[in-house]
């Protein structure tokens, strides 16, 4: 099973207190909540893709906690992945450490970046029964303003209309998941999941 999650942001107090008002008492209390919801979902050969910003703890912090994440680790890195640069930082934890990926998940492209990317590549791909064949998982705006523009883009660029390759008119797709940690109570899902979950939001 392949699991995807992004901005959990482990040992980050400002990330409880002010710009996520997450409502823990106390930075120990996120962490300790955040590794259980980790380690109910996962197993030790799932996959986690972490669309960054995992931890703003220490060298040594950071690779205590890596021992006790269960699953094969993936690091799509974010702009406070900052225990990378410490020459004490075990990486080998993670399979590999990328800006940017493509991977396949059930005939399904997935673009993986920290940051979102508004046209991105293979969006207009759908199935024969015009279903999105591909999709855009990002994280760094957290639930912020920043997510709500995204939305609004979102929803304008599915409004518009282009000409297919037969020259028919057709929406164009749009299929962007913003996978915040704070989106699934802090437990990493599959694509499918995510899916399910974007569609519950925007419901709500």
């Amino acid at each position: 099973m392949r699991y995807y999650i992004a901005d959990l942001h482990f040992f980050h107090e400002a990330m409880n207190r002010e710009m996520d008002h997450r409502g823990f008492e106390n930075v120990e209390e996120m962490n300790a909540y955040m590794l259980k919801k980790w380690n109910d979902k996962v197993r030790q050969n799932d996959e986690v893709v972490i669309l960054g910003d995992l931890s703003w703890g220490n060298a040594e912090e950071t690779n205590h906690l890596l021992a006790q994440l269960k699953g094969k680790l993936y690091l799509i890195q974010g702009n406070h992945d900052r225990f990378l640069k410490n020459k004490h930082m075990n990486a080998s934890r993670f399979k590999w450490i990328k800006p940017y990926e493509e991977v396949s998940d059930n005939k399904r492209k997935v673009i993986l970046c920290h940051y979102p990317i508004l046209f991105y590549n293979g969006q207009y791909r759908l199935d024969e029964e015009g279903n999105p064949k591909t999709y855009m998982l990002y994280g760094h705006v957290h639930d912020s303003r920043d997510q709500k523009l995204m939305e609004s883009f979102q929803m304008q660029v599915r409004e518009t209309q282009t000409r297919d390759m037969e020259g028919n008119l057709r929406n164009i797709p749009c299929n962007m998941i913003n996978c915040f940690c704070g989106y699934s109570d802090y437990e990493p899902l599959t694509l499918d999941e995510w899916i399910l979950c974007e569609e519950r939001r925007k419901r709500d």
